[in-house]
């Protein structure tokens, strides 16, 4: 997926960020999207081993 963008895309989106939100709110937009993506891979890893753990007990 990130690599259809390529560079010239990637600086323009994050400079346009930079623009919008500014500085000092872009770091903080960064740790929320990566707590998030966390938690995400923490819920997916909990529902696939969930289902595979219901497989074995039948």
């Amino acid at each position: 997926m990130l690599s259809s963008i390529g560079i010239p895309g990637l600086i323009l989106i994050l400079t346009i960020a930079l623009v919008i939100f500014g500085p000092k709110k872009l770091p903080e937009i960064g740790k929320a999207a990566g707590e998030t993506l966390k938690e995400f891979k923490n819920s997916a890893r909990d529902l696939t081993s969930d289902s595979s753990e219901e497989k074995t007990n039948k």
